[in-house]
């Protein structure tokens, strides 16, 4: 990612004025080089403040990064929610939101690697983080498609689980893309993400 403040980072008011700025800290300091080679000296450098701030906040490097990646996550899914235009059809809905999230996540590179990649590295953390932000975005899906219509809870669950098993979909091909270099390009995904979703979680007419 780029030096500048990333785009995806969320800025809600902290409960500690020196939590948005570490989170910022930590997003430039993985920009320059890999979270494994980023240390808790580079972090506060970056934010501009002690290491006794980062700890009043942070345990740990770890939990900076999970922190940052909640942070990025929601602020990706609030441009997600702000694209929606209840006024259009789901489908042109659904299209015209993974556009907008496809670019949001596209706008900060070296960020959106440490978030789809090395927060893996964090072992049982990293991937219950993760598990959570993906049921957050599935949901949301769910609730765009169905909107208006009423299921059995049986039918809730079913919706819930293709949601979670099409947010998969569209990561692993968010994941290929930036293994190959072409995170530029992931608006181009945005008509396959859109397909999928109309296959997978048609709502009824």
């Amino acid at each position: 990612m780029p030096a500048d403040t990333p785009s995806t980072v969320a800025s809600p008011v902290p409960a500690n004025p020196y939590r948005a700025r570490l989170l910022e800290g930590m997003a430039h300091s993985v920009a320059a080089k890999a979270y494994a080679d980023t240390t808790v000296a580079d972090i506060v450098r970056e934010a501009g403040v002690s290491k006794r701030s980062f700890y009043e906040c942070f345990a740990s490097k770890d939990e900076c990064l999970i922190a940052l990646y909640v942070a990025a996550s929601h602020g990706a899914l609030k441009v997600l929610k702000e694209s929606i235009d209840p006024g259009r059809d789901w489908k042109t809905q659904v299209e015209h939101a993974l556009g907008a999230y496809l670019a949001c996540l596209a706008s900060n590179p070296a960020l959106l690697r440490t978030l789809f990649i090395e927060i893996l590295g964090l072992g049982a953390a990293g991937l219950e983080v993760r598990r959570r932000m993906n049921q957050e975005l599935a949901d949301f899906v769910v609730q765009v498609v169905h909107a208006g219509h009423e299921h059995s809870p049986q039918e809730a669950a079913r919706h819930g689980t293709l949601a979670m098993a099409v947010v998969g979909g569209i990561n692993e091909l968010v994941l290929q893309a930036i293994e190959a270099g072409r995170t530029a390009d992931l608006a181009g995904l945005t008509q396959p993400c859109s397909a999928l979703v109309r296959a997978v979680l048609a709502a009824p007419e």
